[in-house]
């Protein structure tokens, strides 16, 4: 396998949708019918930001041989010529009247009818990047195939990477680790979260990151209870804990994990709870291997911090998949129950609630592998740090 700095080799994707016929062949489908960016784009290699707009709907017709048909507006073509896709049909959009269900419809209708199943990303964790009103249309032009869900299977494909994506999120994890290093050498009591993340988010792009789409963070007096609100404009004091839970993406890829700091000092009730999920990440990465599953990897966690004194845990799971989106299929939960296979690759993120209002989270990534789980970012400090 081909590992390049920017894109892959044309035989990744080749692989990609060889993967996904074999499962439509199981499946008994005669195509599937796709048209969500991180679909589009593990499909094709067509990586824009023009996806920000919600104006446009895109299509992507994989059938059960041969390569995907693209069918996009006329304003993308010159940009998906330049992927390995051959068949790309245009039309002018927006058009309310008929934007593109009528093209789409035909390039369906005229492939082999053997089973008359098309798969959709209509279920778990999925949804169709499309008006709802549309999706009817092209049910009623589509003739003598039904829509069916493949959602699942198509986030098992998904999760399971290649060395090129692999490649692709450490060098994401290397860029954000970079960044959190040097949070010590600039925040400082007196400062604001937003300016604390500022200065990080400008880390993170002069360190090579494309896009910082994910940066939150949440402080508050020895401990913070929100890790998904802020940054805010709140001035950071002496004796408070903050969180920063970010995602860098290099080449499309992301990283995702967080850190945690307190200023001036910290009570030891607080330096226990930052140990426990510390000690807690270590037993996931353990238990994290293949043939263990997602739940596997979560008791082994929670039973850490349950022995630690956890009241619960608000976040509703410990950890997720990761790759061209922030969170993937699976979720480490205690009823998840998906087997890890070499390739995953997955984030250990055990929280714990300590105290009324107050959170402790923790959040690392890895790969499985063969034999067992390898870092794919820096772990943190073994204890909490303390910025002086």
């Amino acid at each position: 396998m081909v590992v390049r700095e920017f894109g892959f080799a044309v035989q990744e994707f080749e692989e990609r949708t060889t993967r996904l016929q074999k499962v439509m062949r199981e499946k008994e489908l005669d195509a599937v019918f796709l048209t969500t960016e991180p679909n589009i784009r593990y499909f094709t290699g067509y990586y824009t930001q023009f996806w920000e707009s919600p104006t446009r709907p895109w299509f992507l017709v994989v059938p059960a041989e041969g390569k995907p048909v693209a069918v996009i507006p006329g304003i993308g073509e010159s940009g998906m010529r330049g992927t390995w896709i051959d068949d790309i049909r245009t039309w002018s959009s927006p058009a309310p009247e008929d934007d593109g269900i009528s093209l789409v419809a035909g390039v369906i209708n005229a492939l082999p009818s053997r089973f008359g199943k098309i798969g959709a990303t209509l279920g778990l964790q999925s949804y169709l990047r499309m008006p709802t009103a549309d999706y009817m249309t092209l049910c009623s032009k589509v003739t003598g195939k039904e829509f069916v869900d493949i959602a699942e299977d198509m986030h098992y494909l998904r999760s399971v990477k290649s060395p090129a994506e692999i490649a692709k999120i450490r060098k994401a994890c290397e860029i954000t680790n970079d960044a959190f290093d040097a949070i010590p050498s600039h925040a400082r009591v007196g400062q604001t979260e937003r300016e604390i993340c500022k200065q990080m988010r400008i880390n993170m792009l002069n360190g090579g990151a494309e896009f910082v789409k994910y940066l939150i963070s949440g402080s508050g007096p020895d401990g913070y209870k929100s890790i998904i609100m802020g940054p805010t404009s709140r001035e950071i004091e002496d004796g408070d804990v903050l969180i920063i839970d970010t995602g860098a993406v290099y080449d499309g890829y992301f990283s995702d994990f967080d850190r945690n700091f307190a200023f001036g000092n910290c009570s030891d009730e607080t330096k226990r709870v930052y140990d426990c999920v510390y000690e807690a990440t270590t037993a996931g990465f353990n238990a994290a291997r293949p043939g263990a599953t997602t739940t596997d990897v979560y008791n082994a966690m929670w039973s850490i911090m349950e022995a630690g004194g956890a009241l619960g845990n608000g976040v509703g799971r410990l950890g997720h998949g990761l790759g061209i989106q922030l969170t993937e299929w699976p979720s480490n939960t205690a009823t998840d129950n998906t087997p890890l296979e070499a390739g995953m690759v997955i984030t250990l993120e055990p929280g714990m609630t300590y105290a009324d209002g107050k959170e402790m989270v923790h959040e690392e990534n890895i790969v499985i592998t063969e034999n067992g789980a390898e870092w794919l970012s820096r772990r943190a400090s073994e204890h909490i740090t303390i910025i002086t």
